[in-house]
C-alpha cells in the first residue's frame, strides 16, 4: 500500500469526488500513552502535553464534520506547539453504515496513517452525503480509498474483513459504556465537556462548571476562536 502524508491527502482530496458505501494531569503511562488514554486509542501530539483532548466522533455525523472544519484547526496548531495531545475515539452515529465503512478503511491503513484517513473522510463528508442521495456512494468511497493508497483489491478485502468490523463495533460499544450519548463529545484533561445555559446563551462547561476566561463565559460553538480559548484555559489550569 502506498504511504501518504496528511498534506498529500489534503491536496489529493481537492481533486477527488465524494465517498463511501451506502447504508451510514497528569504523568505519562508506562507504555507511552498519556494518563487519560487507554490501549487502542489513536492519538497525536506530545504525550506530556498540558492539554489532552479526547473526541468521540463519527465520520458521518454532521456536527462532527462542522467541528473538524472549524475548530479542529485550533487543536492542530496546539499539537504543533506541544500544548495538545489529541485522542480520537470512534462512535457509530449519524449514518452508522457510512461511519462503519469509514472507520474500517481508516483501520486498514497503516497505523500511523489512521488519523490522516479520518481527516480525509471529514473533508469529503458533504460530498459523501450528496453521493449517497444520488445512489453513488459506494463508487465514490472506492475513489477515496484509491486516494488513500488502497488498490481496489485491498479496498474490497478491507470491507469484508470481519476482524476489522468487530473492532469498529467494539469501539462503538465502548463509547456507549463510557456514557457517551451524542457526537461530537469531548473529554479534556479528564473532565467531560457539556453545554449549559449562560448569561448570553449556550456555553461550555466542564463537569458541570461553566468555562470562564478573561473574555467571559466560553460559548458552546465550534469556531476556531472558541477552541483557542478552551485550549488556553485548560493549559493555564494544568500549569497552575
Amino acid at each position: 500500500m502506498t504511504t501518504f502524508t496528511r498534506r498529500a491527502l489534503t491536496l489529493a482530496a481537492a481533486t477527488v469526488g465524494a465517498m463511501m458505501l451506502t447504508a451510514c494531569s497528569g504523568g505519562d503511562a508506562p507504555d507511552g500513552r498519556s494518563a487519560y488514554e487507554r490501549a487502542g486509542d489513536r492519538a497525536e501530539g506530545q504525550v506530556d502535553a498540558p492539554v489532552t483532548i479526547i473526541e468521540y466522533a463519527s465520520t458521518s455525523c454532521g456536527g462532527c464534520g462542522a467541528f473538524h472544519e472549524q475548530g479542529k484547526a485550533a487543536i492542530d496548531d496546539g499539537i504543533e506547539r506541544g500544548d495538545v495531545r489529541f485522542v480520537f475515539r470512534e462512535m457509530l452515529t449519524g449514518q452508522p453504515n457510512l461511519a462503519r465503512a469509514g472507520f474500517m478503511l481508516a483501520r486498514c491503513a497503516p497505523e500511523d496513517q489512521y488519523l490522516d484517513v479520518i481527516d480525509l473522510l471529514f473533508e469529503q463528508q458533504r460530498a459523501l452525503f450528496s453521493a449517497m442521495q444520488q445512489g453513488n456512494a459506494q463508487g465514490q468511497f472506492q475513489t477515496i480509498a484509491r486516494t488513500a493508497g488502497f488498490s481496489d483489491e485491498e479496498f474490497r478485502a478491507c470491507m469484508t474483513n470481519q476482524d476489522v468490523l468487530e473492532a469498529v463495533e467494539d469501539a462503538n460499544l465502548q463509547a456507549v459504556r463510557d456514557g457517551i450519548t451524542s457526537t461530537p463529545s469531548f473529554i479534556i484533561n479528564g473532565q467531560t465537556l457539556d453545554i449549559q445555559s449562560g448569561a448570553e446563551g449556550q456555553v461550555y462547561a466542564a463537569d458541570g462548571e461553566v468555562l470562564v476566561d478573561d473574555e467571559g463565559e466560553i460559548p458552546a460553538q465550534f469556531d476556531r476562536d472558541t477552541w483557542d480559548r478552551i485550549i488556553a484555559l485548560f493549559k493555564a489550569r494544568a500549569e497552575g
